[in-house]
């Protein structure tokens, strides 16, 4: 059972972080918010479909995760490292 959580954990994690992402972009863009309103939903569920669950094991699985600080913690930290590396390899990217 374990091995199961450490799996399901390293893939909501990724999830986590294509999550971040795509907040952080709808965010940016220069739209009203009525639209971001309408945008995020679709590029939410296109996160699901890339990882392959449906968004009920999402929500089901962060209820999980919210009811445990300590396994919660442990997939915003690793989300946040992630996170660091994506932001400092598009950081070397713009350098001439």
């Amino acid at each position: 059972m374990k091995h199961l959580y450490i799996a399901f954990a390293f893939l909501f994690g990724n999830i986590l972080v294509d999550i971040h992402l795509t907040e952080g972009f709808v965010q940016s863009l220069s739209i009203p918010y009525d639209s971001t309103k309408i945008l995020y939903p679709i590029l939410e569920r296109r996160i699901f479909e890339k990882h392959g669950i449906p968004d009920s094991v999402y929500i089901k699985s962060l209820e999980y995760y919210l009811r445990d600080a300590t396994k919660m913690e442990y997939l915003y930290e690793r989300a946040i490292d992630s996170l660091s590396v994506k932001e400092k390899e598009a950081q070397q990217n713009l350098q001439p």
